[in-house]
């Protein structure tokens, strides 16, 4: 964790519980921290909560009184136009979300989204004012023929070249495939180390501006392994999927990554 760069907890809901269901997750949390759960200084640490399409204007009008962003799971590309079922960064903006997932693994293998789809994602991101997390990892077999470093560097150069330089918007997520809902995280240090080579190769295009860009890891986090990625030099927070749908396994993630300021 890097002192200069405010670390991001975020939850990717996917495609998990209903408007009503939502509301009363948020309604919920609301109601503990209250009672005093923890809820960092957003200054200090970023909470982000992506949930359904549906969910996502209501949901944000409740999470902006407790400082928590609220991101989109996908965008397209584009303002308006003739698109069915597309829905624009400009969009999601005026549904109050900031920020927006981009590239997930499910997105790229369930519809075929190439890097350079991707990559024009990012770019839509950035111009409706969203703060895009990227993700980019590799699977299995490329894991086992010792082609992380390749796979993730092609990902991430696409969208390097399409967005914005040295725009401190811009968050990356290591998300391997093999790591996504099986139970099977990354161990810390081969997370960091990924992050590592993410952060050169945006050093490499960017210079000194890569050091406003956040690296998270992203694959069965839970809240018995979130601390280790969470002090890892080179990351700086994690996107969590399942754990984040039940509240009181949230709850204590936040705690762990953020825990009240003592009285």
């Amino acid at each position: 964790m890097n002192a200069e760069r405010r670390p991001m907890l975020a939850a990717n809901w996917k495609m998990h519980k209903s408007v009503p269901e939502s509301l009363a997750f948020v309604r919920m949390w609301s109601r503990r921290v209250a009672e005093g759960a923890a809820l960092p200084d957003p200054t200090q640490v970023e909470l982000v909560l992506c949930p359904t399409l549906p969910a996502l204007w209501p949901v944000a009008g409740l999470l902006d009184a407790m400082g928590v962003a609220v991101g989109a799971q996908n965008v397209d590309v584009g303002t308006e136009g003739a698109v069915t079922g597309g829905v624009s960064g400009h969009l999601l903006a005026e549904a109050l979300a900031t920020h927006v997932i981009v590239g997930h693994s499910e997105r790229r293998r369930l519809f075929a989204e190439s890097d350079a789809v991707v990559a024009a994602k990012a770019a839509a991101a950035f111009s409706a004012g969203l703060t895009p997390i990227v993700c980019v990892g590799e699977s299995s077999a490329e894991r086992q023929a010792g082609e992380t470093q390749g796979v993730v560097a092609r990902q991430l150069t696409a969208v390097l070249n399409a967005v914005p330089e040295g725009d401190g918007r811009l968050v990356v997520a290591y998300e391997p495939l093999w790591a996504i809902g099986t139970g099977q995280g990354a161990v810390p240090a081969d997370a960091n180390q990924v992050a590592g080579w993410c952060r050169a190769l945006i050093a490499a295009a960017w210079g000194p501006a890569a050091n406003r860009v956040r690296v998270l890891y992203g694959g069965s986090v839970t809240g018995d392994n979130i601390l280790g990625f969470w002090h890892a030099d080179e990351l700086d927070g994690a996107l969590v999927g399942g754990a984040s749908l039940e509240l009181e396994s949230w709850l204590a993630m936040v705690r762990t990554v953020a825990p009240a300021p003592s009285a």
